[in-house]
């Protein structure tokens, strides 16, 4: 295992050595492909994709249906695997990650937002929240303080009694991220957050988004059909037929000196 780590580390220094000095790499994918077979015929959802992305950075990955970019979430969060390539999280390549090793990994590190809120009926804000913590097997004070601040943090606090069908859309969207954020996760993906939502109500969460990946220094990938709000990103990745055919910086996106 000691061998291994050591091969993986080397690795990881070579194919990042263009990077600035003191750049802090959260997430590295190399030469990452994925083909999928429709009888014969051999379709790439992803061609060859490299690229870095940074602790705290906020980074959209924009395309139309079809283009690879669901894909390539669901192979950075583990949920899929390539056929060829490599995905460094943290310097551990989870690629060579069992099923097992993955669902801790994730359930340690990565949090989820989901278009559809995908929360319990049943449950309140409150008890949404906590459940990554039960699921961890934390005593019941403890999820609860860490849920309730997760609440306040997204401007819910006089919302915990309250169950989803007793919230607007915008609201269930917050309690999502909440229950995404209450385990501290270094990155959060998030899949069409505000596919679901108006105008006035997406804009709300991606400045909310925006808060996240500043004030708390959280890495934010977010993968999304819909240009202007790949505007709030710090970068952008547009990808066309598997391939990221050009990188930009966001023109909405949050200037840290603007929080301090």
């Amino acid at each position: 295992m000691r061998q291994h780590n050591a091969v993986e580390n080397r690795e990881l220094d070579s194919i990042s050595g263009v990077l600035p000095e003191g750049s802090d790499i959260v997430i590295a994918v190399r030469d990452l492909w994925k083909i999928f077979r429709l009888g014969k015929t051999a379709v790439r959802a992803l061609n060859g994709v490299s690229f870095d992305v940074l602790r705290g950075e906020f980074l959209a990955i924009v395309g139309t249906s079809g283009s690879g970019k669901s894909t390539l979430l669901n192979m950075l969060a583990g949920l899929e695997a390539p056929t060829k390539g490599k995905v460094f999280i943290h310097q551990r390549d989870i690629t060579r990650m069992d099923e097992q090793q993955l669902v801790g990994f994730r359930k340690e590190h990565i949090g989820f937002i989901f278009q559809s809120f995908n929360l319990i009926a049943s449950q309140t804000a409150e008890e949404n929240v906590e459940l990554p913590l039960v699921f961890r097997g934390e005593r019941k004070s403890l999820r609860k303080r860490k849920a309730r601040r997760m609440l306040h943090f997204v401007g819910l606090e006089k919302r915990l009694r309250n169950r989803p069908y007793e919230m607007s859309g915008g609201e269930q969207q917050r309690v999502g991220i909440a229950r995404a954020l209450v385990v501290q996760p270094e990155i959060v993906f998030a899949d069409e957050p505000t596919g679901n939502l108006d105008s006035r109500t997406t804009d709300e969460i991606l400045r909310l988004l925006q808060r996240i990946s500043k004030e708390q220094n959280q890495t934010l990938v977010m993968v999304t059909h819909d240009n202007n709000l790949a505007q709030y990103a710090d970068r952008i990745f547009r990808i066309v037929d598997g391939r990221i055919v050009a990188i930009e910086e966001g023109q909405k996106r949050m200037d840290r000196q603007l929080l301090n």
